[in-house]
């Protein structure tokens, strides 16, 4: 085990060294991580905290739906962790920068196997225990459980994280034996991707809503029997929700057979790991470095339309612009998340299809208009989520050839911009297919069409841009990972400001386009003193929004002057 904790220590070192001679200024990151984390783990708290009680207040299927609750918690957890895993482990065990290093000293393969085991079972639990812990503590304050309950769940969760994460690294070094390691890792990520997809269809349009209909109760008995699905008794999901459930009324006798099975099938899943790793991983990890054959083709009706579309650009502009368009294409990393952004996007318009106004007698017409101005916020928190994955990493996807850019004889100011032009397009055209659809299913007025398609044109630039300017300032131009860019405090601080300037916009137009909105149903006239307030208030949000158009900017490209490569 020395050989193991000196394997370790490097990475434990620079844990440390993150946390030594910080200034004052320095603690704002942390503080700002816990306090978010925090409020996440009370908000998921409050929401399972209600439902407990909610189903727990029902008779006879009260305990039935908690029990079944927590099964498809724990089977949820199971599968996102065996993806995690085999997505996770490819990159520590053969795409690390530090392989070549460890893999030359006088060090057995069990030792590597297991160093690299725990630093997997690290970086891909910690999501887990984010979500997860808030929803036992629910479950053990809504059964007044014992002390002991919670004691128990930190034990019962840790063995819990062992078999997925066995599992995945079992599944990976025998893959890599078949398929190159990054040729593997790409095509399991877009495998997920799907997988994420399809069931965030399937559940969507299963239209679960209608289950609180008592018109409907037949559908509700069929669906409690189709949970029987997650309460297989060889998974470890249903061990654990076994070993769980028993400790929330104190029948620690009850537990433990179950807890005996997580236990042994995890210690199983580690040592059956070695085996494969010390028959297959050198094999596996010498692979990793082949690549398979390229052929470059040229595409003569693309290359003629991009030279259509940014004719208006300068020379290296227009390069650059198609640069980024070919890199994004061919990296599977990046455009393989658009087939979940087309999920999102379709069971986005079918909430809209789909709600009931017209049921609402009397005031639907008053309801589709003011939906429709609360969608215009609604699609721009879709919007900022997506371009916190697509464009705040823009600048931080040149790598380490940054640095080429910067000796180029061409101006920082340039290269900003392409950044900007290359991403405004796409998001634009997401942004108005939103709202235009969604308006259409609402049967909206046309002010109402105007109003919302024209501030979600300005929000979408100036959501752009922040995600430009905000990535310059905070760079990452060295991970392993792309998902590692926008996970980071960058990300976090451009989500914040993002949901921050969108506020405050449908803010400041609420009390405008409703005056004018009930002034042109009751056709009549604004006062002078209403349209100096209108006038006041459309001002004010251009002018906030220009602000978050060139600030960023301006600030990015000043950070992104002073860094040395």
């Amino acid at each position: 085990m020395t050989e193991v904790f000196l394997l370790l220590w490097p990475k434990a070192k620079s844990i440390g060294n993150r946390f030594k001679h910080r200034r004052a200024s320095d603690l704002i990151r942390p503080i700002v991580m816990i306090t978010l984390a925090f409020l996440f783990w009370v908000v998921i708290f409050a929401v399972f905290y209600n439902v407990l009680v909610y189903f727990k207040s029902i008779e006879i299927l009260g305990e039935i739906l908690l029990v079944k609750l927590l099964a498809v918690v724990f089977l949820t957890f199971f599968l996102m962790l065996t993806v995690s895993n085999i997505i996770t482990s490819l990159s520590t065990y053969f795409l690390s920068e530090d392989n070549k290093l460890i893999l030359s000293v006088p060090v057995s393969t069990e030792k590597v196997y297991l160093s690299k085991y725990l630093i997997t079972l690290a970086h891909s639990s910690w999501m887990v225990l984010l979500f997860g812990i808030p929803v036992f503590i629910a479950y053990g304050t809504v059964y007044g459980a014992p002390i002991t309950y919670y004691l128990w769940v930190a034990v019962i969760l840790l063995f819990f994280l062992v078999p997925p994460a066995g599992i995945g690294v079992m599944i990976s070094i025998s893959l890599v034996n078949i398929v190159p390691a990054k040729r593997a890792k790409g095509a399991l990520v877009v495998l997920f991707v799907l997988l994420l997809a399809a069931l965030y269809l399937f559940f969507r349009f299963l239209q679960p809503e209608k289950m609180v209909n008592p018109e409907r109760f037949s559908e509700l008995v069929d669906y409690l029997a189709m949970l029987r699905l997650p309460t297989s008794p060889f998974l470890p999901s249903h061990w654990a929700t076994q070993s769980l459930f028993p400790l929330l009324k104190g029948r620690f006798d009850e537990s433990m057979f179950y807890f005996l099975l997580l236990f042994s099938t995890g210690l199983m899943s580690v040592l059956a790991g070695s085996w494969i790793c010390r028959l297959l991983y050198y094999r596996g990890w010498s692979r990793s470095f082949e690549s398979r054959e390229v052929k470059i083709k040229r595409a003569p009706l693309l290359e003629g339309l991009f030279n259509f579309l940014l004719r208006p650009f300068h020379g290296s502009t227009k390069a650059m612009v198609i640069k980024d368009v070919r890199i994004f294409l061919r990296d599977t990393r990046q455009w393989s998340q658009l087939i979940l952004l087309f999920a999102l996007v379709v069971v986005y318009l079918f909430n809209f299809k789909a709600l009931p106004l017209n049921k609402v007698s009397g005031i639907s017409f008053y309801l589709e208009n003011l939906i429709s101005f609360l969608n215009v916020g609604l699609a721009g928190f879709v919007l900022s989520s997506v371009a916190v994955r697509f464009i705040y990493p823009a600048i931080s996807l040149e790598g380490k050839s940054f640095w080429i850019m910067m000796s180029s004889p061409i101006e920082l100011r340039r290269l900003i911009w392409s950044k900007f032009w290359t991403s405004l397009v796409p998001l634009l055209l997401l942004a108005e297919i939103l709202i235009i659809l969604s308006n259409t299913f609402l049967h909206v007025t046309q002010f109402m069409m105007v109003i919302s398609t024209v501030t979600i044109f300005l929000i979408t630039i100036a959501i752009v841009s922040m995600g430009i300017g905000i990535g310059a300032v905070y760079p990452r131009f060295r991970v392993e990972d792309v998902a590692q860019i926008h996970s980071g405090f960058g990300g976090l601080i451009y989500m914040i400001l993002c949901i921050t300037f969108i506020g405050l916009v449908i803010l400041l137009e609420a009390w405008p386009t409703y005056v004018i909105f009930m002034a042109r149903t009751g056709e009549r006239s604004l006062t002078f003193l209403q349209l100096i307030e209108v006038i006041f208030c459309f001002c004010l949000t251009v002018l906030i929004i220009l602000t978050a158009i060139f600030l960023p900017i301006k600030i990015g490209l000043k950070r992104l002057s002073r860094i040395e490569i």
